[in-house]
């Protein structure tokens, strides 16, 4: 961790003459104000999880963030850090927090027993790396104080878990086992694998609270997704399962078992299932989300993704039937689902343009009606009679933090300052904007300035493209992830476009780009560009344009068509569209946008071509702006042959190009010593560019 600077000992004041140490204040705070650099990011604590007691009295949550307790100050001989979160309680009132938990591990998924007399948690604890680690369990801890003990032992470990409503049983899940001699083999590394070939499914379990004892609750050939949900007289679960693990596998349909008999009920057959479905308090029906298939299956079964608002639908144990609730005048893709406790309404949250808003769904009158306005609602929690509720914020000027409010209609109150020493920093102010696009619609994004910015200032700008393409630049706090306030810091505005493609904006907007990469998007972003430059923000000579995933293909492409860029960074990219449909582990997401690659011989006909012109490798010998290409190793959403194309491409014609591999990281890094260097590698390579003469971090 960095101590804050500008802080001075006590001893130093002692020191000074009189008018001096009037002078002090001022001065320290002055100090103390700077803006942003890479070391606070890395000391950010996230804060997630919020749950609240069933009498509304205490919530608790979990505070993540990098931990070294073996480090010895010496990097050289292996300062190592791990990322781990913690529980906390705090009263939701407001006061002082207490940590809960101290695991060599961590801890997460807090929750309270419904008598609120016990917290849950999960954690992997006892000695050993590898295959020979500890599996997560389920531990138990005294509310009021005591030791944790641990009441699962599975021997995979747990993965979600729900209290029965009286509190007696548990309901998790698990992976299912390797056979033993599986598992020997493993160990010797004779460990062939067959792509895609068969997989450990997921099942259910209950957990006696009394005795720890574990029973199986459903077999079958398919996996559960998600925690179950219980009725409330605790005889049967509701859950979400699919027929394989495949990550491309969007098939899932609803289910219900009877614990006690473990015969299951199939709600749904047409895979068409996207949320865990939940009971209402009467145990007549269950709610759940549907996004109905629009494309045909290839042969193995498994269709392309369907880019749809995910329908509010609920179904009737007594009739039989399904019900889809979903409305033309309300464009909103529902997320997880949960009924109110007299079951007179449906609660969600959802992509709300730049904010992630909670709506309730009234069954009798059938209206839909937003609960919050410009807000980043996430970890939604209600005591017994939702007369109060608990849950995460994020906005613009701070990081999450844990929020109470009384009802659905009351005025978020926060509770909790884990990041305290952010009051000792300036921030750069965000705006939400919008602008015309070429074709006139409306684009809106989010514009981050300077740190002290003065209007009628012309400013370096970089652009942020955001992955997905359906996601969604929100307007929350720029640190972390997305490091923008160290950029806000170094006098950069930064913009966060959200063009055609991004969720949020409606179903009409999210599937705007089908088939159209590098087209409506591409323009979207470019005016955003152009209105900042006519407002007199951005210095239409020092511009910057990077982005990761979804945003990396948008790097690719924009270099690739124009040379209005100083300096690009292409994180985790797919610039070679055809070659990333045949060995992304998600293809159907590929075949959603642009269908099958039709390979019948022809060699170049019009679906090859269709990759071939949406692909920024195809017009590498126009690039002219030096690109940094950062990717994981270990990569399996955009394999290493998409940078590793790119930078020969490029390299081979001369081009001004640098690849840097991250070894162990996927799709997005989680070490320690790798963000940081993302960051810093990131920065100097657009200062160098961008500004003309080599920049250097702080670090």
């Amino acid at each position: 961790m960095v101590s804050s600077p500008g802080i001075r000992p006590r001893s130093f004041r002692l020191l000074l003459p009189a008018a001096a140490s009037l002078l002090l204040p001022a001065l320290l705070s002055a100090q103390a104000r700077r803006g942003m650099d890479e070391s606070d990011v890395m000391r950010l604590k996230a804060v997630g999880g919020a749950a609240i007691s069933p009498d509304g009295a205490r919530v608790l949550y979990t505070v993540t963030g990098w931990e070294h307790p073996a480090a010895k100050g010496d990097t050289a001989l292996g300062d190592q850090h791990d990322r781990r979160s913690h529980v906390f309680m705090v009263p939701a009132a407001g006061g002082a927090s207490r940590q809960l938990t101290y695991g060599e591990r961590g801890e997460s998924q807090p929750t309270w027993s419904p008598d609120g007399k016990t917290v849950a948690f999960v954690a992997s604890r006892g000695a050993g790396t590898g295959d020979n680690a500890p599996r997560a369990q389920l531990w138990l801890l005294p509310a009021d104080g005591g030791e944790a003990r641990q009441l699962s032992s599975l021997r995979d470990g747990v993965s979600s878990y729900v209290w029965s409503p009286d509190g007696s049983k548990i309901a998790v899940t698990s992976q299912d086992s390797v056979s033993r001699d599986d598992e020997a083999k493993r160990r010797r590394r004779d460990d062939a694998q067959v792509y895609e070939g068969p997989s450990r499914m997921s099942h259910i379990w209950v957990v006696d609270v009394a005795t720890g004892a574990a029973t199986r609750i459903t077999t079958g050939n398919f996996t559960v997704n998600g925690a179950p949900s219980w009725s409330a007289d605790g005889a049967r679960l509701a859950f979400l399962a699919g027929p394989t693990t495949l990550i491309r596998d969007e098939r899932h349909d609803a289910y219900v078992v009877d614990v006690a008999s473990k015969q299951i009920d199939r709600l749904t057959n047409n895979g068409e299932a996207e949320t865990a479905p939940a009971f209402s308090p009467d145990g007549k029906f269950v709610a759940f989300t549907v996004v109905p298939h629009e494309f045909a299956a290839h042969k193995d079964g498994i269709p392309p993704r369907t880019l749809r608002n995910g329908r509010l639908t609920t179904f009737d144990f007594a009739t039989r039937t399904l019900t889809n609730h979903a409305r033309p005048d309300f464009d909103v893709s529902a997320g997880a689902v949960r009924f109110s406790p007299d079951g007179k309404e449906i609660w969600f949250t959802a992509s709300d343009r730049v904010y992630q808003s909670l709506y309730s769904y009234d069954l009798a009158s059938k209206q839909y009606t937003k609960r919050t306005k410009d807000q980043l609602v996430a970890g939604l929690s209600h005591n017994r009679d939702a007369s109060r509720f608990a849950f995460v914020l994020n906005t613009a000027d701070w990081p999450a933090e844990v929020y109470v409010q009384d009802g659905l209609s009351g005025t978020p109150k926060r509770i909790t300052n884990t990041n305290p020493w952010i009051a000792e920093r300036s921030l750069g102010a965000s705006r939400v904007m919008t602008w015309k696009s070429k074709d006139g619609r409306e684009v809106e994004g989010v514009l981050l300035l300077p740190v002290g910015y003065q209007e009628g200032a012309k400013v370096p700008l970089v652009v942020s493209a955001h992955g997905g393409p359906t996601g969604v630049h929100t307007n929350g706090f720029k640190l972390g992830t997305d490091p923008g306030q160290t950029w806000a810091a170094r006098g950069w505005a930064v913009l966060y476009p959200n063009p055609r493609g991004s969720t949020g904006y409606g179903e009409w907007w999210m599937r705007a780009n089908t088939g159209d990469w590098g087209g409506g998007d591409y323009r979207d972003i470019m005016t955003g560009v152009d209105e900042l430059i006519k407002r007199g923000i951005a210095d239409s000579t020092r511009m910057a344009f990077e982005g990761w995933s979804y945003g990396g293909y948008m790097t690719s492409w924009v270099v690739s068509q124009t040379g209005r860029f100083k300096a690009a960074m292409m994180g985790a990219g797919l610039p070679s569209l055809l070659s990333m449909a045949g060995t992304t582990d998600i293809p159907g997401y590929i075949n959603t946008f642009f269908g099958q690659p039709q390979y019948d011989g022809s060699i170049v006909n019009p679906s090859i071509r269709k990759f071939l012109e949406r692909s920024g490798i195809s017009y590498s010998d126009r690039i002219t702006t030096p690109l940094l290409i950062l990717h994981g190793s270990n990569d399996e959403r955009v394999p290493i042959g998409q940078p590793m194309e790119f930078y020969r491409a490029l390299k081979d014609r001369g081009k001004t190009t640098e690849l840097v591999f991250y070894p162990r990281e996927g799709h997005g890094f989680t070490e320690y010593y790798h963000q940081l260097d993302r960051m810093k590698r990131e920065y100097e390579w657009m200062a160098k560019y961008t500004l003309g003469t080599p920049q250097k971090t702080a670090m």
